[in-house]
């Protein structure tokens, strides 16, 4: 088995208990009020687990599922450590799409967010920094895009949607998870950025 499934079996496990039990869900969920000022750190990884219905745990572990064996085997090829360096782009990259939220509401009781969404942006953008012209295909577009359109029209949308504030989807999360998944393999070793532009551009 490898850690993407793991991570996808964990997450739905997690997720059904906490429709079943409504103290485990309000423990786990991301509430910055008691993160910033009571210290419960654990919110910041737990809230990754949980998920508000069955569409919303679907869509982000399929997107998981679709993504992370691919960013599993290049972290593989390029470092060997796939397991480790895995485990830290997916646990740090739920932490860093928390801070946002975590620094704009930290005195507001009633903010919640939930859901793996900044993480699974962190993966979906290091498959893109691997593969920038693989193809991504999306419901109502029948062609494919290419790996790193998506990536600007993605970071550009969320950006726009957090500034209006007009639903309960927390883009502040997207929009950081998937900076660090970009930015994590050059973090761990410069030089790929050149096999990044290569690929860009046809070149490798």
């Amino acid at each position: 088995m490898n850690i993407t499934i793991f991570i996808i079996i964990l997450t739905a496990l997690i997720s059904i208990l906490g429709w079943q039990n409504r103290e485990l869900f309000d423990k786990l969920k991301l509430n910055p009020y008691m993160v910033f000022h009571k210290k419960e750190y654990f919110r910041i990884l737990g809230h990754a687990l949980l998920h508000a219905d069955w569409m919303h745990l679907v869509f982000n572990m399929f997107t998981l599922f679709v993504f992370g064996s691919m960013v599993e085997e290049k972290l593989k090829i390029y470092f060997n450590h796939e397991l480790v360096l895995y485990i830290l782009l997916y646990s740090i990259g739920a932490t860093i799409a928390a801070l946002p939220s975590i620094i704009k509401h930290k005195n507001d009781h009633w903010y919640n967010s939930i859901g793996a969404s900044g993480a699974v942006a962190a993966v979906l953008f290091a498959g893109i920094f691997f593969e920038p012209l693989m193809g991504i295909s999306l419901y109502l577009i029948p062609i494919p895009i290419p790996g790193i359109l998506f990536g600007i029209a993605y970071l550009a949308y969320s950006q726009y949607m957090s500034r209006k504030s007009i639903d309960n989807i927390n883009h502040d999360a997207h929009f950081a998870g998937a900076i660090f998944g970009f930015l994590f393999p050059i973090l761990l070793k410069p030089e790929l950025f050149k096999i990044f532009l290569e690929k860009l551009f046809n070149q490798y």
